[in-house]
Order: structure tokens, then C-alpha cells, then sequence
């Protein structure tokens, strides 16, 4: 049981939101099967807590996570994060252009790889 329902609650809100009510990804739902406790954490705490806090928009705060999803070459959780940046109005442009400007700081590779997995991302989202 989440510590703290309230945050919890706005945590679900707003992965149906960033998803558009579409089901987990893959990796998020062996989480909540492997380690459910972490899958709760990760709603409460990250979603419900760091995510909802207002001093940034969510359309900045999904600019933010694309880029040091980038830097990170964590590029699973960063094609999600590119269809969720596009849920939240993040155009196609916008979301070259910051893969474009990380590049200077994490490397050209990291962008070769970034922009490869953000045309899957486009792909399956239509765009």
C-alpha cells in the first residue's frame, strides 16, 4: 500500500496521461510484475511527487528527461519518453532540436543513437 495515496493517485494520472491511457510499456510492466514494491515507488515518488511539483511544466520536465535520457544512452526508457514528450506537445522539431543541442554535450554518437531510436518513436507515433 503507497505511503501516501494522494501522490500515488496523481502518480497513476499521470502515466495515463503521459501514455494516453495506453498500456505500460514493456519494461514498466515487468517491474510492477517482478518488484512491485519499486513499480509503487516509482508511481508515488516519481510520478506523483518529482513529476507533478510546479515549478516546471510537463512539457519541460519531458524536454529534461529526453535530453539526460540521451546523455545517458538509456535508450529504451528514451523512446518512451519521446512518444510521452509528443503526448504532452512536444513537437517532432522540438524534440530534434534537443537531441540536436545534447549532442555537443554528450556526443555526436549519443545523438547518432538518440535520433535512430526517436524516428521509431516518430514511426509509431505517426509523426
Amino acid at each position: 500500500m503507497p505511503r501516501n495515496q494522494a501522490d500515488y493517485d496523481e502518480g497513476v494520472a499521470l502515466q495515463k496521461k503521459l501514455r494516453r491511457n495506453a498500456p505500460p510499456p514493456a519494461g514498466r510492466a515487468a517491474i510492477a510484475e517482478l518488484a512491485p514494491a519499486m513499480d509503487e515507488l516509482l508511481t508515488e515518488v516519481l510520478f506523483g511527487r518529482v513529476w507533478t511539483r510546479p515549478e516546471l511544466d510537463l512539457k519541460i520536465r519531458s524536454a529534461v528527461t529526453i535530453a539526460s535520457l540521451m546523455a545517458l544512452q538509456r535508450l529504451p526508457q528514451l523512446k518512451q519518453h519521446i512518444l510521452y514528450g509528443l503526448n504532452l506537445g512536444l513537437t517532432r522539431e522540438e524534440i530534434v532540436e534537443i537531441l540536436t543541442h545534447v549532442a555537443w554535450y554528450a556526443g555526436v554518437p549519443t545523438a547518432v543513437n538518440a535520433l535512430q531510436v526517436a524516428k521509431e518513436a516518430f514511426a509509431e507515433a505517426g509523426k
